[in-house]
């Protein structure tokens, strides 16, 4: 629903300004955009430049826009390299030469215009150019030593091509808005070759906006206000425009403001929408293939708000999850219920001694204790074995697995067999008690760090506020979209082909709205499961 403005229009403007826009495209197929641009243009004081090839209704859109003023004059001309000033601003004052002043008599031309249509503009001159930059900008011309007041409403320039040169690129920006017109599509052919003849527009005296209609807009476009999501989508494309080299002036970006102001304004609205910033992508461009980049980029940040921009939003939220995971991996030195440090055992439970056995080892090779009957020989006779070890420990340094191999051991009563071949081989290796051991320093017990009981409580704080002021967000973005048919199909300026994406780009962003709060349900129960320290009793 439009807010009431703080400065309200003439009751009737707004209606007045819609009847103008579609009584202005009466008869014309598939030059919507170029009208809507036009008047627009023309409401917020500025120029429009139409690229493409000849046949493409350019100057007709020059002339339904003359209909749209009273009282309004009109001046219409074809540049080549080769016009004269006098073509433009008028001849040479004969009078005025024989009393030795140098002035024009402007009548009839340029500068007695309120609407202009100037074709393949980028053929001027540089007898020309600089009295064009003064009139398009200051709505001013220097003739003689008088610099005279324009009534200049606005310039509709065309070309068939864009400009070559530096010295045209001051003409190139004086034009804010900007649009590529091409042939009508296959789609829209049949309906242009239904035209017959010239399609008259009439438009009654009362529908034309005066003079006092125009100054009562532009008063009142200044007061509308420009909110932070709108500065915030606003400086986001700034820096995408850098760094996709599309370069815009300064003057140009407060230009693309005062026209939101005044589209908000002519909508019934005392605040700029992300919807009024689909004019952006008619004025940001210097080639018309990047006029598609910019939509697409307005299309995917459509939605977006300055306080919840999802990309933002996602970077917090990834930033919490890095804090969780260290939070989760950190780990401390458990202590017994005394308060005593604890060590990891060789057997992997807590001890409260720093030191412990572990199997002692010969470079690689674990170490053993022979077996208690072990011997270096075989039997050799009847009477008995030879070479019986008497220290199982090898005198302290133990038996690798290679040297207990070939030893003699007992594998029943009065039967003898070698180590690598007794029955009981493997059992004895896993007996820790025929391991070789030696002191070790054991480890410190690490266990999960026990968080102090503050830093979780304001964790959960932070993530609680930040849940809902991501769900009010959510609540924003349905009604937005719930609106978002109405609100394109109820604007005067755009199309409402735009309706669709624009949907598309929203539901994406809910989509992806909806899988953050999911992320930041999960860092809830992360931090509410983390282990605390004991309070005191």
């Amino acid at each position: 629903m439009a807010e009431p403005l703080k400065k309200q229009l003439p009751s009737d403007l707004t209606a007045r300004i819609e009847a103008l826009r579609d009584a202005l495209l009466t008869g014309l197929v598939e030059r919507d955009v170029p009208v809507r641009l036009a008047l627009l243009a023309s409401l917020a004081g500025e120029h429009l430049l139409l690229i493409g090839p000849p046949g493409t209704a350019k100057s007709l859109v020059a002339r339904r826009l003359h209909l749209a003023f009273h009282p309004a004059t009109y001046f219409e001309r074809l540049l080549t390299r080769f016009t004269v000033p006098e073509e433009l601003f008028g001849p040479l004052s004969i009078k005025g030469l024989e009393e030795d002043r140098y002035e024009r008599l402007t009548e009839a031309y340029l500068p007695k215009a309120s609407v202009a249509f100037l074709d393949e503009i980028f053929k001027a001159n540089s007898a020309i150019l600089n009295a064009l930059l003064t009139l398009l900008n200051e709505r001013e011309f220097d003739n003689g030593k008088r610099r005279e007041s324009t009534p200049l409403i606005s310039v509709v320039g065309a070309s068939n091509e864009l400009p070559e040169g530096e010295e045209l690129d001051a003409l190139f920006d004086r034009f804010l808005l900007r649009c590529h017109v091409g042939p009508v599509s296959k789609a829209g052919f049949p309906s242009l070759l239904e035209l017959r003849g010239d399609v008259v527009v009439e438009l009654s005296r009362q529908l034309r906006l005066s003079d006092e209609d125009l100054a009562e807009v532009g008063q009142a476009a200044t007061e509308v206000a420009v909110p932070d999501d709108v500065v915030a989508l606003l400086a986001d494309l700034r820096d995408w425009c850098t760094a996709e080299g599309i370069q815009v002036s300064d003057r140009r970006w407060r230009k693309v403001v005062k026209l939101l102001q005044t589209a908000a304004l002519t909508n019934g609205r005392d605040r700029v929408s992300i919807w009024d910033c689909w004019l952006l992508q008619h004025c940001l461009w210097s080639a018309p293939e990047q006029r598609a980049k910019v939509h697409d980029w307005y299309a995917a940040r459509a939605g977006a708000s300055a306080a919840m921009d999802p990309s933002r939003l996602t970077r917090i939220v990834v930033s919490w999850e890095a804090r969780l995971k260290q939070d989760q991996d950190s780990r401390s030195q458990a202590r017994d219920e005394n308060g005593n440090l604890l060590f990891k055992g060789t057997d992997g439970k807590p001890a409260v001694n720093e030191v412990g056995e572990a199997q002692a080892k010969r470079g690689r090779d674990l170490l053993f204790l022979a077996p208690h009957d072990a011997h270096t020989e075989g039997p050799h006779s009847y009477y008995g074995m030879r070479g019986r070890i008497q220290d199982r420990t090898n005198t302290g340094a133990g038996f690798t697995l290679a040297e207990l191999n070939p030893l003699w051991t007992q594998d029943a009563p009065g039967g003898w067999t070698q180590f690598m071949h007794w029955a009981n081989r493997d059992a004895y290796l896993t007996n820790q008690a025929n391991w070789h051991m030696e002191a070790v320093d054991l480890p410190p017990f690490m266990e999960p760090t026990r968080q102090k009981a503050a830093h979780v409580d304001a964790c959960l704080k932070e993530l609680t506020t930040l849940g809902q002021q991501v769900e009010t967000y959510k609540a924003q973005l349905l009604a937005h979209i719930a609106s978002l048919d109405a609100d394109i199909r109820a604007h005067l300026w755009v199309t409402d082909d735009f309706a669709e994406p624009a949907a598309q780009s929203l539901e994406g962003t809910r989509r992806e709205v909806d899988t953050l709060l999911g992320r930041l349900e999960k860092l809830r129960q992360g931090f509410g499961l983390l282990p605390r320290e004991e309070v005191a009793p």
